[in-house]
């Protein structure tokens, strides 16, 4: 009281006045200067319109919602994917994996041209077996096509082939995987995930499909699935083994520990072909995992044999939002060997008319080159030169010009007798009597 009543009377301070030192104002001042910015930001972000912020993007769990789901960022991370859906009008699109190995490049580059469309997107993969020289080779055939360039939606996965692929491995899945991520970063438009090897091979143009995909639901899977039970419970879910695909750089049969585990108890599994046509919905749940069932069902399968043929099957059908999207069906012609149906015979001529019947869009597998790739290039693709012609090639093909070398509408399609093939396989499919049969635990 007595320094205030002095300062008052003098108007002066004096020598032990705390205004003498002034060091302390310029940490004042800076410190006032950032208060004032954060608040000129904070105000122009909330009320600037050029800055609309998205809330489902940024939202955390808040603790003011009434649901208790609300808690937890997983049911976040839910609501944003769920917001994400947008209904269609549009033609929809095709995400394609088209894998090989050793010796392959020219097979994939066949099947690619089989099943190319302006619409879809499509992404190569050699595995570390093959040569750098055919990894090239496959490169720059991409690189150089004019068609490719102009549309620029195949892509080959060059820094991916650092690994050994083991069909019976998770190196496989773990393929897959990267490429359904590729896709997804490259392209926010397209709608179903479809995988296919070098020795797989289109049996009807991609416009008999898309005009056929166009008239079902986004959301559903094609994927033929069973429960695993059985003898195959102790030949593969018990036994414990390691993929050499993770730690050699050359190719071997998978190794068998002496270790044996238990069937798993908080999921059910799941087993069918390796092959599917997924929806996107379904592979962004698989990527994102926000209830981390992808991942747990992922790192089991790690050391599971055949992990290929189980992996997809048992995070759909352990899921209560897609199970009811599983059709178990992967649209593929396979002639098997005889029982117990485990390896499938390559297709040959005597198989073309059971191909045809089976009213499937694929058929696997072919040895390379094989005459009757020639003969379903004639009499079911109608391919004459790379691509079979669709509504959306509009050259003229008059002295032997490829009719799509020129580029129209690719939303337009021209169905043919394979879309009315695949007509009458889907319906059948999407029937109440078999869809009632899907994912039973």
């Amino acid at each position: 009281m007595c320094l205030f009543t002095r300062v008052r009377k003098t108007g002066q301070f004096n020598s032990g006045s705390i205004f003498r030192d002034r060091k302390w104002i310029y940490p004042f001042l800076a410190s006032l200067f950032i208060l004032i910015s954060l608040f000129t930001s904070a105000g122009f972000l909330m009320y600037s319109s050029s800055f609309v912020w998205d809330t489902h993007q940024f939202d955390t769990a808040s603790f003011a919602r009434s649901d208790t789901s609300g808690y937890f960022v997983e049911s976040d991370l839910k609501r944003l994917h769920e917001t994400s859906r947008v209904s269609k009008t549009e033609a929809p699109r095709f995400a394609y994996l088209i894998s090989g190995t050793n010796g392959d490049s020219q097979r994939m580059m066949r099947t690619l041209q089989a099943v190319y469309h302006p619409r879809n997107q499509y992404i190569l993969h050699l595995d570390l077996e093959a040569l750098p020289r055919e990894m090239l080779e496959l490169t720059m055939s991409v690189k150089n096509d004019p068609l490719f360039r102009e549309i620029d939606n195949v892509y080959v996965m060059e820094k991916s082939n650092m690994v050994l692929v083991t069909y019976r491995g998770p190196t496989m899945i773990a393929t897959t995987l990267q490429a359904i991520a590729i896709l997804l970063k490259k392209s926010a438009s397209w709608d179903w995930f479809i995988n296919l090897s070098a020795s797989d091979y289109p049996l009807m143009t991609q416009d008999d499909m898309l005009h056929v995909f166009s008239n079902i639901s986004r959301n559903l899977n094609f994927i033929e699935h069973t429960k695993l039970h059985g003898w195959k419970l102790n030949r593969r879910v018990k036994p414990i083994i390691v993929d050499p695909g993770l730690h050699l750089s050359k190719k071997s049969g998978i190794f068998w520990t002496t270790q044996r585990r238990s069937v798993p108890t908080s999921f059910k599994l799941f087993t069918g072909s390796a092959w599917a046509i997924l929806s996107r919905s379904f592979v962004e749940y698989c990527i994102w995992g926000w209830n981390n069932l992808p991942r747990t069902i992922l790192m089991y399968y790690t050391n599971f044999i055949s992990s290929p043929e189980g992996y997809f099957h048992t995070v759909i059908c352990n899921n209560d939002e897609y199970r009811h999207t599983a059709i178990s069906h992967d649209l593929h012609y396979i002639a098997w060997d005889s029982p117990p149906k485990q390896h499938p015979k390559s297709l040959t001529i005597k198989d073309f008319d059971n191909m045809v019947n089976s009213n499937a869009p694929f058929a696997r597998k072919f040895a390379k080159d094989d005459p009757v790739l020639d003969k379903i290039d004639k009499e079911l693709l109608g391919r004459i030169n790379r691509f079979p012609p669709g509504a959306w090639c509009i050259s003229s093909s008059e002295g032997g010009v490829d009719p799509c070398s020129s580029i129209g509408d690719d939303s337009v399609f021209k169905p043919g007798p394979g879309a009315e093939r695949l007509k009458v396989l889907t319906n059948k499919l999407l029937s109440s009597e078999f869809r009632d049969k899907q994912c039973k635990l």
